[in-house]
């Protein structure tokens, strides 16, 4: 039997924080499952978030007006994507699990997050317009995001101050590519300073303290 790879794409800035410790608990888990594991850190990468003309090697199909996606769907296709989003991509083809592990910011995912899902997932490679949601190129591979939230469960539920907590993640710009359900969620809260995690049909169960 093949061994399996996840892939950890990592957002946090300390090595000593709670989603650090989350990363290594995973690292530790999946790796005693037999998993090869992969992991994508990428404050210590120094990853680029921002879109631009630098993720393509030679000239551009309209420098005139450039328009990002349409050039890197034709730069995907020539093999001229940058080397760093190049790497990312050849991970990601390797995985059958992909863990997002990250601090919620604003309701959202950190910008160098955001940055990686702009430049790494591009068109032809991880989506088509025929190509996507419960149809999509990765709709085999399980996804899970793995995130503190910096307040209680409670807060996050549809009656919670801040709403309901589905309703920010659907927005994060992951759902059109990988099959999410929810089952392939894990929910981290800042309640204590004890994880608990629950991956369903990956890691039967595991806490760190």
């Amino acid at each position: 039997m093949a061994q399996k790879t996840a892939l950890i794409v990592y957002a946090h800035q300390s090595p000593a924080s709670f989603n650090a410790a989350a990363r290594d608990v995973a690292v530790q888990a999946l790796t005693k499952q037999g998993y090869k594991v992969l992991v994508s850190d990428l404050y210590a990468m120094n990853f680029k978030a921002s879109a631009t003309a630098e993720d393509i090697k030679g000239d551009l199909k309209n420098p005139e007006h450039f328009i990002y996606n349409n050039e890197m769907m034709v730069a995907w296709q020539d093999g001229r994507l940058s080397d760093d989003i190049a790497e990312e991509q050849h991970k990601l083809e390797q995985a059958e699990l992909v863990i997002f592990q990250f601090p919620l910011y604003w309701f959202s995912i950190p910008a160098i997050m955001k940055g990686w899902i702009d430049r790494v997932l591009t068109q032809g490679f991880a989506f088509t317009l025929q190509k996507m949601y419960d149809n999509g190129i990765f709709k085999a591979k399980k996804a899970i995001l793995s995130f503190t939230t910096g307040g209680t469960e409670s807060m996050f539920k549809p009656d919670g101050v801040h709403g309901d907590i589905n309703v920010p993640l659907w927005e994060c710009g992951l759902s059109p590519i990988l099959d999410f359900s929810p089952e392939n969620f894990i929910f981290t809260f800042v309640l204590d300073s004890t994880l608990h995690v629950n991956v369903k049909n990956y890691i039967m169960h595991y806490a760190y303290t």
